[in-house]
């Protein structure tokens, strides 16, 4: 057994036993390899490991592996910042897209997401913990960007995205995802909208992201190691 695929069934564990002890059902939450700076074959470890879903941030490596691993049944996951001259790609390329932020990003991936593919999956980014220098929109603003998103055609509103700031405090990070699930729960009531996915929870947080109700966990380093390392 590889490093990786070793990693990955740790990982897979602590999943699993964090969601029988939050009484949920086994195949509600999805891991998503953040394989960012990592190699090609890397992934392919981790796809021989079992691993489908895999994370990128920055488009022209992501584009170089995807050309390089496309004889793999691989699902990939955009979860990082949003340029507007990058979104044809990006709409050309990706299963799922996890950083809206503004309306322009998602009527130009709408708009040049090719017909012949399945409308893209996305989540709005949403600036949690409410800091000058992330990236998302505040949850008061949530509403009207997801009212947008929702009269869109070539890509489907799926869910919600965050990525809380770094803290030791484990009650606070538990705090930022529950008022997560219950904004995508007052939006789904409220404006009639059928959101199911909540994109929360990294390496470090991802049991208690997963206990309050994360349906995609974004890990990295410890299925990969630490960067730098590859």
């Amino acid at each position: 057994m590889t490093g990786i695929a070793a990693n990955l069934k740790e990982v897979r564990a602590l999943v699993d036993a964090t969601i029988r002890h939050s009484d949920r059902r086994r195949g509600e939450v999805t891991l998503v390899a953040v394989s960012k700076t990592w190699s090609s074959d890397a992934i392919r470890e981790a796809h021989a490991a079992g691993q489908q879903d895999f994370g990128e941030n920055y488009l022209q490596e992501a584009s170089e592996k995807i050309a390089s691993l496309a004889d793999l049944p691989l699902t990939w996951h955009f979860i990082g910042p949003i340029q507007s001259n990058k979104t044809a790609q990006i709409a050309s390329a990706f299963h799922w897209v996890h950083t809206i932020d503004r309306v322009k990003i998602a009527q130009r991936l709408a708009a040049q997401r090719p017909t012949s593919m399945p409308p893209l999956n996305v989540c709005i980014q949403v600036n949690v913990s409410g800091e000058a220098s992330k990236s998302g929109v505040l949850p008061a603003d949530v509403p009207q960007l997801a009212a947008a998103i929702k009269s869109l055609d070539g890509i489907h509103l799926r869910g919600l995205m965050c990525i809380p700031e770094p803290t030791q405090d484990m009650q606070l990070l538990r705090e930022r995802f529950r008022t997560m699930a219950k904004l995508q729960t007052q939006l789904n009531l409220e404006h009639k909208l059928s959101m199911d996915a909540l994109s929360m929870g990294m390496s470090g947080d991802m049991t208690i992201a997963i206990e309050e109700g994360a349906t995609m966990v974004r890990v990295g380093s410890a299925i990969f190691g630490k960067r730098g390392n590859n």
